[in-house]
């Protein structure tokens, strides 16, 4: 018997990105409410959401997930620093690190022959070994796409062009990228039983 509940379909996608739209409301309104840069601010409340989303979901679920601690424990370091040193950049840095680390977990496991999505998400995409392998090596390369995007984007424009590119951008990307891997899911899926 496990302490463990079913987890209700609103709390990923309300874990998820309540601290991102947070981190833009708070982004926006700043300068109406702080005296420091609103970039810092809206790290301090990035911050201090994404804990409460762990919390939330310890409450909820008697559990934290894996991918929201990795996340969290970055936020942490990454906005800390931010706010300790006053410097932005490595708040801007969180994004490029983030998906450099998915792409290296997801290399590292195709390097031992096992294609990490599969636990993750075979329940919703059930497909063959081969189907999985392919999948994973393009979802690692597209984190190595979107780390080195990041970082071209807050080295070369403005803190506004990058927040909407954090905030909107690359989550749009994300879900053209997982859209466009519908043919290869159809090809690789298992037989209906």
């Amino acid at each position: 018997m496990t302490n463990e509940k079913a987890e209700p379909n609103w709390l990923k996608p309300t874990l998820d990105y309540t601290p991102l739209a947070v981190f833009f409301i708070v982004y926006m309104l700043a300068p109406d409410i702080s005296k420091s840069t609103p970039l810092l601010t809206a790290t301090a409340a990035l911050m201090v959401t994404t804990a409460v989303a762990l919390l939330v979901s310890l409450i909820v679920v008697k559990r934290i997930p894996m991918m929201p601690l990795i996340t969290a424990v970055i936020v942490g370091v990454f906005g800390g620093l931010t706010l300790w040193l006053q410097d932005e950049t490595f708040i801007k840095m969180k994004p490029t690190i983030v998906q450099a680390l998915f792409a290296i977990i997801l290399f590292t496991g195709l390097l031992f022959k096992k294609p990490l999505l599969r636990p993750l998400m075979s329940a919703a995409w059930p497909m063959d070994n081969a189907g999985w392998h392919k999948l994973t090596l393009r979802f690692a390369w597209f984190f190595v796409s979107m780390a080195l995007l990041n970082e071209i984007i807050w080295r070369t424009q403005s803190t506004d062009f990058w927040i909407s590119f954090k905030v909107f951008g690359l989550i749009i990307l994300t879900l053209v990228f997982a859209a466009s891997q519908a043919g290869l899911m159809q090809r690789h899926a298992l037989p209906k039983e």
